[in-house]
């Protein structure tokens, strides 16, 4: 039971970000740097109370992590800004359970049985249909997003999903194996939090205009941090494939959210389609969360 009360925690605080910084307001450079700002301060904190050995080769490997994660939040907010986050929000968290389960079977062979692959490729049909359902339009909306709009959002959903991917791959497919490095979550997220202010500066192209949103955004980051020591403690008492399930089903807080407080509105048709969507994504990373409890 304790397991579970900690999965919910990274499931309302990853799931409202995207919310939570619309409320909030500012552009997606913006957003981007009070979130990493935030999560700074968050993971300083962490390691001055816990004082971990911090080696150079953890470091540059939490370094470049968070650099690359900055990719993946950037391209998050720009499709936001372009697609609402009632759409962007699960079809990002979508693609990335797509392409990263995809790379964990076929290129990591994290699937071994065949059941894993029946209920593996399932999920991502599923999840397939899901994606169609969730960004589906009612041609009678008058106040839908335009169609280059729609385009600008996907590209930046394509960049976001590689940075998020990559990010997750790195920490957790390559760093022992190919690197040999060895580390946990609260030790990796300081120096992954520096990484993560470069990024959002060389993602800006050093162009990001300092308000006082940019500050006020911090909290995102604090919510961020959070939901990962949740995370790791949901893993620890629960077992990965609840953590993980559970953390998935934040979209489900985004996405109505989005609808409900962000002004997004959406015709009969369209609420449909979002519950439908809704429900095939919720059952598709269910599935995923039984396949890697059977690896």
């Amino acid at each position: 039971m304790q397991g579970l009360l900690f999965a919910l925690v990274p499931m309302f605080a990853w799931g409202s970000i995207g919310f939570v910084s619309n409320k909030i307001g500012g552009d997606a450079k913006q957003q981007t740097l009070g979130m990493t700002l935030g999560a700074f301060v968050f993971a300083l904190v962490v390691f001055l109370i816990r004082q971990p050995q911090m080696t150079l080769p953890i470091f540059l490997m939490g370094f470049v992590a968070g650099m690359i994660w900055s990719i993946g939040q950037s391209g998050q907010f720009h499709s936001m800004k372009y697609m609402g986050v009632s759409v962007a929000s699960p079809l990002s968290s979508g693609f990335q359970l797509v392409l990263g389960g995809l790379l964990g079977a076929l290129v990591f062979h994290e699937w071994t049985l065949k059941i894993q692959y029946i209920l593996g490729f399932t999920a991502m049909i599923l999840l397939m249909i899901g994606f169609y359902f969730s960004s589906k339009q009612d041609p009678e909306n008058t106040q839908k997003n335009p169609k280059h709009h729609m385009i600008k959002g996907l590209v930046a959903l394509t960049y976001s999903t590689v940075g998020y991917v990559t990010y997750v791959i790195l920490l957790n497919n390559l760093s022992g194996p190919w690197f040999n490095i060895h580390f946990d979550t609260l030790t990796i997220i300081f120096p992954m939090s520096i990484g993560m202010i470069f990024g959002a500066i060389l993602m800006a192209k050093g162009k990001i205009d300092l308000k006082p949103v940019v500050f006020k955004n911090m909290f995102v980051g604090i919510m961020w941090g959070i939901g990962n020591i949740f995370m790791l403690l949901a893993a620890q008492t629960a077992g990965n494939a609840i953590a993980f399930s559970f953390s998935q089903l934040g979209v489900i807080i985004s996405t109505f959210c989005g609808i409900l407080f962000l002004g997004e509105k959406k015709t009969k048709k369209e609420m449909g389609y979002i519950a439908c969507g809704t429900v095939l994504f919720v059952i598709g990373a269910i599935l995923l969360a039984i396949v890697k409890s059977k690896g």
